[in-house]
């Protein structure tokens, strides 16, 4: 197995079981068998390796998200099932649900955390503008609201405050307006 898989798989085992706050470079490196300036090389920091854990226990989930947008009828819908579908993924992943339990060390604030999701939400976007090329003019914030919305129904995600119902249409009725028409 390659040094960079046995990392990440250590990576988020230490994530899903201890939470953010157990993942430290030696911890890793001990876990997946190599040495610290290995996980050093690779990653560069631990920022980035949490970062990049969580970006691939996000991708994992991709497939199931992919089939939810693919029955959007509008760039809006499309950003809301997003949203929706993100949220439900956070619930059902342990790695991704140790997102509501993490302390002091969690990844959504660490610097330049924005900078490293970016590319994943432009990611998720691409369906969309394929399938709405209105909205390429305007990727950047609509990437940019994606990220800053998709962070705040994580952080502040409480299975009381919303259903999925009630998160779409709250959702809906403040991106409406402000999204691009088919």
């Amino acid at each position: 197995m390659r040094s960079r898989t046995k990392v990440l798989d250590a990576t988020l085992t230490l994530i899903t079981r201890d939470g953010f706050d157990a993942v430290s470079i030696a911890g890793v490196a001990k876990a997946s068998g190599v040495s610290r300036q290995t996980v050093y090389s690779i990653f560069g920091s631990r920022e980035d390796l949490v970062s990049q854990a969580v970006a691939s226990a996000a991708l994992a989930e991709l497939d199931d998200i992919l089939t939810r947008l693919n029955g959007t009828e509008s760039p809006c819908e499309y950003v809301v099932e997003l949203l929706v579908a993100g949220r439900a993924a956070v619930r059902g992943n342990p790695v991704l649900s140790a997102l509501h339990r993490s302390g002091r060390e969690h990844p959504f604030f660490d610097t330049g955390m924005v900078s490293r999701a970016e590319p994943v939400v432009r990611q998720l976007l691409e369906p969309m503008s394929e399938k709405y090329p209105e909205t390429v003019p305007e990727i950047d914030d609509i990437t940019d609201v994606t990220l800053f919305l998709g962070l705040s129904v994580v952080l502040f995600d409480d299975p009381e405050m919303h259903s999925d119902d009630e998160l779409r249409q709250f959702l809906t009725r403040w991106l409406g307006p402000a999204m691009p028409k088919p």
